[in-house]
């Protein structure tokens, strides 16, 4: 486990997580990323003999692998390995310490899990260490423009009623910070890009109710003990009813999904070339003069 600062509370996550296994989990998200990351496994022309889903909340992610045709062996990588489907293997891991030796995998993906993780950079180089040569690791994260609106509403809620601020949304990383994150774990063509997703709610109770069926609510260390008040969460709802409603008076709630991708080096993948190595000029290309440095072009 990482010795570094704790971001988050993980056994109270793993509790909010098996609260909402038991509400009935509001999935839509974790379906959508395991479809997505089907289409972008499907354009990868090579099939990988052991895959591992790495902590994903529900079997959406191992369903579609197992339907892809692309990999072999399937294993589930989670916390509590009761209630996943006997189909797949199980194997009881934490994501900030894996119980996989080094070069012992082909493909590693993950969705929606790896944003609760306090040591993302620790994690990021394990998953790179369990990877063959020329294995893969494909994941989606929840990125730092998600709950925007709900972000305002609690911050300007707060300090009306309450006189201060606490952390009520937790600060995820952004797509440039993954993507040098990438580079630091020694994933050779590292690809980092994102989307974003509006879902509609009929009232902000609504939306954190769904939150609370992901077992995505607040588990920061740094929250506030007590419960919201009362008054605080009345104000909260009223704000994001007057600033985020559409003419409909349905409420927009913003997530982003920041997908990350990167292979384990090997001598068959493509590098860059080196300084000077080009066997054709630009110009001549362009079919234009090329200037010196210095030289002012002709008006």
């Amino acid at each position: 486990m990482s010795l570094g600062p704790k971001l988050f509370d993980r056994r109270l996550l793993y509790v909010r997580q098996q609260r909402a296994r038991t509400l009935g989990p509001a999935s839509f998200l974790l379906d959508h990323a395991a479809a997505e990351l089907g289409e972008r496994l499907s354009a990868v022309l090579r099939r990988f003999d052991v895959a591992v889903d790495l902590a994903t909340p529900t079997d959406a992610v191992r369903r579609v692998l197992k339907a892809s045709g692309k990999t072999g062996t399937v294993v589930a990588a989670v916390t509590d390995v009761n209630g996943i489907d006997n189909s797949f293997l199980r194997v009881a891991s934490d994501e900030e310490a894996l119980p996989f030796a080094d070069a012992s995998l082909d493909l590693v993906v993950s969705a929606l899990a790896l944003q609760f993780v306090n040591d993302l950079p620790g994690t990021l180089i394990q998953i790179r260490r369990t990877l063959r040569p020329d294995g893969l690791f494909m994941a989606a994260l929840i990125g730092g423009d998600s709950l925007a609106e709900l972000r305002a509403a609690f911050a300007e809620a707060e300090s009306e009623v309450e006189g201060g601020l606490s952390p009520r949304v937790a600060p995820f990383a952004d797509a440039r910070e993954l993507g040098a994150l990438l580079q630091r774990a020694g994933f050779a063509l590292p690809v980092v890009d994102s989307e974003r997703l509006t879902v509609r709610y009929a009232s902000a109770r609504a939306l954190m109710r769904d939150l609370r069926r992901m077992g995505a609510t607040n588990v920061m260390h740094e929250r506030r003990r007590r419960p919201l008040r009362r008054a605080t969460l009345q104000r909260v709802e009223a704000i994001y009813a007057d600033r985020f409603a559409d003419a409909d008076g349905r409420l927009r709630a913003s997530f982003e999904i920041i997908w990350l991708s990167g292979w384990a080096p090997h001598e068959s993948q493509q590098k860059p070339l080196k300084p000077g190595s080009a066997a054709r000029r630009l110009a001549d290309a362009l079919g234009t003069r090329e200037i010196p440095a210095g030289e002012k072009p002709e008006r």
